[in-house]
């Protein structure tokens, strides 16, 4: 309701910001239609710069799933030190994808080849500890040029070329 002045309060007045960005995506495939949206200023970081140093972008994205004609809908906010100038809003919208992209790819094989999820272990620290070893393990294997199961297998049947990649030795 208006203000006896017929104006609503200053509170209630809003316009986007004048360096308001946009952009969408839309892709069809496994079953459903997923739209993206990302929006982003650099006047919204201005006013939280001093509790986020460097930053320089905060980002809206709105996704959007139809699945067998249900509608499901996620907004999620992000904040960035990359500039406009370094990452437009298509560039922005990308970046957010190609997380998830690892994200997905990280826990796949940490859930089918090191069998995460059927891991019991709950008690203190040892949970952390255990994923942090299963990355260095992937993460050594993938340097050494095996692909994890390759690797996994490789140094099964090869005991001391395990222990020497682990330790730094170079084996021929």
């Amino acid at each position: 309701m208006p203000w006896p002045s017929g104006r609503f309060p200053p509170s209630a007045e809003w316009s986007p910001p004048s360096d308001l960005r946009q952009t969408e995506t839309i892709e069809k495939g496994h079953g459903r239609i997923e739209t993206r949206r990302l929006e982003v200023t650099a006047t919204l970081a201005a006013h939280l710069s001093p509790s986020w140093k460097g930053l320089a972008q905060v980002c809206r994205i709105t996704r959007e799933r139809i699945v067998r004609g249900k509608t499901s809908t996620e907004t999620v906010y992000a904040i960035t030190s990359l500039t406009s100038d370094k990452a437009d809003a298509a560039r922005l919208l990308a970046l957010s994808r190609e997380h998830w992209g690892i994200e997905n790819k990280l826990h796949y094989v940490r859930d089918v080849t090191c069998r995460e999820d059927q891991a019991r272990t709950n008690a203190g620290h040892a949970p952390q500890v255990l994923t942090a070893l299963r990355n260095a393990k992937l993460t050594l294997l993938r340097r050494l040029g095996f692909k994890p199961v390759e690797g996994i297998e490789h140094f099964a049947e090869h005991r001391q070329a395990a222990i020497d990649a682990v330790s730094g030795k170079r084996t021929e």
